[in-house]
């Protein structure tokens, strides 16, 4: 008789290592902690191996886990597809979705190109712009969705949190300089507020170089050496390099991401949506 892997056990296993705890896992699968504790003991009880080592704090993966843990997500992924294929409503009508620039080029396409494939007669407009720019847009119920990036105070719910980093020409030295040169988003932006931040919280004197809303701006006057700046890592191009505290330069924060939507009822194309980024975006490290 053919071995059967539980699905469920396996959900949970797969949660546990992504979030790192049981509570954790138990909150994101809909568990108690000792519901899912009991589901892993199940599954290591099915395959005769141990998979996690348990401290009293932390749960990490042996070496048989993190062989098994490749396997586990390719059989959820296959499941996940074979399940929506058969049950995935019809959804139709068109979402208006604002970005930033970096995300939309860099973040998003994987993002889209899975949301297009399991919902082919949904049409999402992408609509560019800063992140300051788009709350407002929300705010007047001029687009359905934005993906931002949190400033200070704002009250929404930070989904994912996206390493920011310093970048500066491979064949410049622009940091030597004194002042710093650096090239900033516009003003508003958290992205400029976090380099500001950094750079006059440790002694820094900088000036600015150059600035603008455009990431490839940004990126053309880094790449000709004039300055430095501070962007996501996600988009961070080939033809840059990341720098930062061994060539001098001070720790930047991650930039905070949102998921904001307009108020008032939502069509189902705009719930679908939503949903979808949600679940693609929000990052359980």
């Amino acid at each position: 008789m053919a071995n059967l892997l539980d699905i469920d056990l396996l959900r949970a296993f797969v949660a546990v290592v992504e979030t790192g705890s049981f509570s954790r896992a138990g909150e994101r699968i809909g568990r108690s902690q000792s519901a899912v504790s009991m589901q892993i003991k199940r599954l290591e009880q099915s395959i005769g191996k141990r998979l996690l080592h348990r401290g009293t704090k932390t749960v990490a993966l042996n070496s048989v886990g993190a062989d098994f843990l490749v396997h586990a997500r390719q059989i959820l992924k296959l499941s996940d597809e074979a399940w929506t294929s058969v049950t995935r409503p019809e959804e139709t009508g068109c979402v208006r979705l604002g970005v930033p620039d970096d995300y939309a080029a860099f973040l998003l396409p994987p993002v889209l190109e899975q949301f297009s494939a399991e919902h082919p007669l949904v049409t999402v407009e992408l609509i560019c712009e800063p992140s300051l720019s788009l709350t407002k847009a929300i705010a007047d119920g001029k687009i359905d969705l934005a993906i931002v990036t949190r400033v200070e105070e704002q009250p929404v719910e930070v989904i994912r949190k996206e390493p920011f980093v310093w970048v500066a020409s491979p064949t410049h030295v622009a940091w030597k300089s004194d002042p710093v040169p650096v090239a900033l988003f516009a003003p508003g932006s958290a992205a400029r507020t976090n380099v500001i931040r950094a750079l006059s919280e440790n002694g820094y004197t900088y000036r600015n170089a150059y600035s603008s809303a455009s990431l490839l701006g940004l990126v053309a006057v880094v790449q000709a050496g004039l300055a430095v700046a501070g962007l996501a890592k996600c988009s961070v191009p080939p033809s840059l390099r990341i720098i930062g505290v061994n060539e001098g330069l001070p720790p930047l924060n991650d930039l905070e991401v949102s998921i904001l939507r307009k108020s008032g009822e939502s069509g189902p194309a705009t719930d679908c949506l939503y949903n979808f980024l949600y679940r693609s975006l929000t990052d359980y490290r």
